[in-house]
């Protein structure tokens, strides 16, 4: 470690990538990040042009198939006989098999109530040991969903704990929420944090610096609770309090993280956005306002600065929904939305000579043009208005195919939330986290 500190920074290599929220952490943070293990081209593209790979370059990888030599190969020359290459490993094993939407749809899909635990993205956590075990690193972080530590009466945290503490690892783990950590959005995950034993560290957990009352339905909403434990049975390895700052800040809210964007309305009056989603090569400015300290911090991140435009600022078109969206109060949800549909349905039929009789083909092209055909039974926060004064739910990684689960704060552009608000939001979690 005085060796590591002394002549260079400590290597970090990313399994699971993806486009690289991790990896920007703990670039931000002072490590060298060396590769990155992903098996999807799009996101390992992604991940390269940001941290050029000296570890298992030139393509996307199934980590099933990798030799762990085979990949540290090209960096083992640089250093002495006996030292690893790689001192730290960190990744987000897929976490779709072990979310509750994510089991939900699985079952849905493959008409099983087994195809979670079926899934072929189960054992994929198992690899993320090997790597441990293979490469034995000074350091390993695994981040993952909080249902880790009870998926299918197994609680998979503590079997990747007391794995890696036989591998002569010292390893707690923990569930944290992004919110208490300057990010505007309540999300939750669970830590594992491994330590090489011989160092003499016990790994520890960031103290939480913002305030916040978490609603219903978050876990860690009870956590400080002694006699709580979210996990199944009780694990040593557990670290189930987090503890605070002095001073705490009031969590950042979603109008403080947004307000200097761009005011988007051409969706409501162009004839075009009929035909789908712009673009991405439009660029855009800021608006003429005093960005807060969190959406400075966005636009001057090193390595990624706005210089005073923006790309990305683009949105769904959905002009069936656009009168709704307006009329929701923030804090509505997909029941209460469905409901101001069937109102403006029986405004349009009232206002109709003669009044179109149910069954007829008017009749359902007009509800059909107003009302969303999902059953608001199911899902009720399929869709959300958000809060201006509070930070925002969590978003989830289905946002490029419905996003009406987060609609805009404001009422006057009566739309869901853009790619560039959804970045501002979301996809700096791990990256603050870590940082």
């Amino acid at each position: 470690m005085r060796q590591r500190r002394v002549h260079r920074k400590l290597t970090v290599l990313d399994l699971f990538c993806g486009c690289g929220g991790f990896s920007l952490g703990f670039s931000r943070a002072g490590f060298q990040i060396v590769g990155g293990i992903e098996i999807d081209p799009t996101a390992y593209e992604t991940h390269s042009a940001h941290f050029p790979p000296l570890v298992a370059p030139g393509k996307p990888h199934d980590i099933r198939l990798l030799d762990t030599v085979r990949v540290t190969r090209p960096i083992e020359s640089l250093y002495p006989v006996n030292q690893v290459a790689i001192d730290v490993i960190i990744g987000g094993p897929p976490c779709q098999p072990f979310t509750r939407v994510g089991r939900a749809k699985l079952r849905e899909v493959a008409g099983s109530v087994r195809a979670h635990i079926e899934d072929k993205r189960v054992p994929l956590f198992t690899h993320f040991l090997r790597f441990v075990a293979d490469l034995r690193p000074l350091a390993f972080v695994m981040e993952n969903v909080h249902h880790l530590a009870s998926f299918a009466g197994r609680n998979i945290a503590e079997e990747v704990a007391a794995s890696a503490e036989d591998l002569g690892y010292e390893v707690r783990y923990a569930i944290l929420n992004s919110v208490w950590y300057g990010v505007p959005q309540m999300r939750e995950r669970l830590f594992i944090i491994g330590i090489d034993a011989r160092l003499g560290l016990t790994p520890a957990f960031p103290k939480r610096t913002q305030a916040i009352d978490l609603p219903v339905g978050y876990t860690t909403s009870r956590s400080g609770r002694p006699d709580y434990i979210p996990v199944l049975g009780r694990s040593p390895h557990y670290v189930g309090e987090i503890q605070v700052e002095k001073e705490l800040q009031p969590a950042i809210a979603v109008e403080e993280a947004l307000r200097d964007l761009p005011v988007l309305t051409a969706h409501l009056n162009d004839p075009r956005a009929r035909k789908g989603a712009r673009k991405f090569d439009g660029r855009l400015c800021y608006r003429p306002v005093k960005p807060s300290p969190y959406a400075l911090e966005m636009k001057e991140w090193p390595g990624f600065e706005a210089n005073g435009v923006i790309a990305d600022h683009v949105i769904r078109y959905t002009p069936r929904d656009y009168e709704t969206f307006r009329r929701m109060e923030p804090g509505d949800q997909y029941p209460e939305a469905y409901a101001v549909a069937e109102r403006r349905f029986e405004e349009a039929l009232a206002s109709m000579r003669p009044r179109p009789k149910p069954g007829t083909k008017m009749y359902v092209d007009l509800r059909a043009a107003i009302v969303p055909p999902y059953d608001p039974r199911k899902f009720p926060n399929k869709w959300r208005k958000m809060e201006p004064d509070q930070p925002s739910r969590t978003i989830p990684a289905h946002i490029g195919k419905d996003s009406y689960s987060h609609n805009h704060f404001h009422s006057f552009p009566a739309r869901s939330i853009s790619v560039r608000e959804v970045g501002r939001v979301r996809q700096n979690t791990l990256a603050f986290t870590t940082a």
